[in-house]
């Protein structure tokens, strides 16, 4: 097997990894938002933000959209931090296999 052919499918594979990621942050802050208007049992904001530090874009969309845990401190905080930690590591990654 060619080694240049096999990792053709390795930055597809990562973009379409990455693309879930983001997905399942926006939909699991999506049922939160859900549940609280709906006064059902709530995501624990734990897990909301260790879904933001795997699809930090993904969380970061949902609260902007859905106007969720906007105003809240220190989740707001640590949410950002979170997001922040997010993009660089994506961005170490897309520099590392351009390099």
């Amino acid at each position: 097997m060619n080694v240049a052919a096999s990792s053709d499918y390795v930055v597809p594979a990562l973009l379409i990894g990455l693309a879930g990621l983001e997905g399942a942050a926006f939909l699991l802050f999506a049922h939160d938002k859900a549940a609280a208007r709906e006064h059902r049992r709530r995501v624990p904001e734990r897990s909301l933000l260790w879904a933001a530090v795997w699809g930090g874009i993904g969380a970061w969309l949902a609260c902007q959209m859905l106007r969720h845990k906007t105003r809240k401190e220190p989740f707001r905080t640590l949410l950002a931090a979170a997001g922040l930690g997010h993009l660089v590591a994506v961005g170490l990654g897309v520099w590392w296999m351009a390099g």
